[in-house]
């Protein structure tokens, strides 16, 4: 695996990475993440289609982009890729063209199934897919468990408009898979939030998909603010910091869930990801220390210990823990290059939500609130 990195600021392009055996010609993915109004600049398109004529440029929308130590915004990062022994397809579809999230989800890994499919890869719009369900779909097809991780579009702070795009402009609505085939290329995930758990467990008692209602018995909203205290004062903005976690019905491990928005007139919350009922889940404080630990749990958790360091980590973390870090965000990048070293070529964005399974031989789950990292190594 050979791989060239650039970036777009200001208005130029520079190259942050290019081995001398990087042949752009033979280069058969691109990966470009970046601010909405410049990822989806024709400019910066076209300079791509022509520096990688035989690649499958993939777009996204971010809530900021990491390349190597760097957490930047209003840039375009880009990682070109070179593979020695693995093939690549992809393939694309838009929420319009069907009934649900979960079908897209079923959809896209159809198209991916073949026998020597080894990982999968998803960069989905972050607005109108629901992300429990797309991953449910994929899940559904996976018989074979193929290990599937990504994560949705960010438009910074505004939650308005996300972008991604295939050999074209990025669009709304969109989600790309790829699926990644042969046996020599080794791809591993981490994934870990690092959040304190706090109070007893409580059971989901009402909810609709992604809205609940109540948590044993009583409104979800007034217990909710019950817990705040004088935070409650500061919602929605103060959602951020208290997240919950989620243990679905079934399932050993829990799961992140952020908190989108706060319906006072019917006394519910609604979240980025499904909140099934039966589940137990318990509120969420922030712990900057413990934040920045779970980043490098989560590089931890990737690497094998029968090979060397990965060759490309792509990292995909919450929008909200951004908001949460502010100035220490970079810290949580760091903590992942310092298990890496710098052999290992780092990237990635802030998201509205993550894609990862818990372990290999997991299916997928969406997670908020996370640090996940999907790891590349060609033997």
């Amino acid at each position: 695996m050979k791989i060239q990195q650039l970036l777009y600021h200001d208005k130029s392009w520079q190259i942050i990475m290019h081995p001398d055996e990087f042949d752009r010609m033979q280069c058969q993915l691109v990966l470009a993440f970046g601010e909405p109004s410049l990822i989806t600049d024709t400019s910066v398109f076209n300079y791509l289609e022509r520096s990688y004529p035989e690649a499958h440029i993939i777009l996204s929308s971010t809530s900021g982009e990491i390349i190597h130590n760097d957490v930047l915004d209003n840039s375009v990062v880009v990682t070109a890729i070179q593979f020695s022994n693995t093939v690549i397809h992809c393939a694309k579809t838009n929420i319009k063209k069907h009934k649900s999230s979960c079908e897209v989800g079923r959809y896209l890994m159809q198209q991916l199934q073949q026998n020597d499919l080894n990982a999968a890869f998803i960069i989905s719009d972050g607005t109108f897919i629901n992300g429990s369900d797309l991953v449910a779909g994929f899940n559904d097809i996976n018989t074979q468990r193929i290990p599937v991780s990504g994560g949705l579009a960010g438009d910074g702070t505004r939650f308005t408009k996300t972008y991604v795009g295939l050999n074209q402009l990025p669009e709304e609505g969109t989600v790309v898979a790829i699926g990644f085939y042969g046996p020599q290329l080794k791809v591993n995930h981490g994934s870990f939030g690092g959040w304190d758990e706090f109070g007893p467990p409580r059971t989901i008692t009402h909810s609709d998909k992604n809205i609940l209602y109540e948590i044993d018995g009583k409104n979800a909203l007034e217990l909710y603010k019950e817990y705040l205290g004088p935070y409650s004062e500061e919602l929605p903005g103060s959602a951020m910091l208290f997240p919950l976690s989620i243990k679905e019905p079934g399932c050993d491990k829990a799961l992140v869930r952020t908190i989108l928005s706060i319906n006072d007139q019917d006394r519910c919350m609604v979240f980025a990801g499904n909140m099934p009922i039966g589940s137990q889940v318990r509120l969420m404080k922030a712990n900057f220390n413990k934040l920045i630990d779970g980043s490098t749990t989560a590089a931890r958790d990737t690497i094998d210990p029968l090979h060397t360091k990965p060759e490309l980590a792509i990292l995909i973390s919450c929008i909200g823990r951004k908001l949460i870090m502010r100035e220490r965000t970079e810290e949580e990048v760091h903590a992942v290059n310092e298990i890496f070293g710098a052999a290992t070529c780092t990237t990635g964005f802030y998201s509205y939500g993550e894609i990862s399974p818990f372990s290999a031989s997991n299916q997928c789950q969406l997670h908020n609130q996370t640090m996940t990292i999907t790891t590349f190594t060609e033997l």
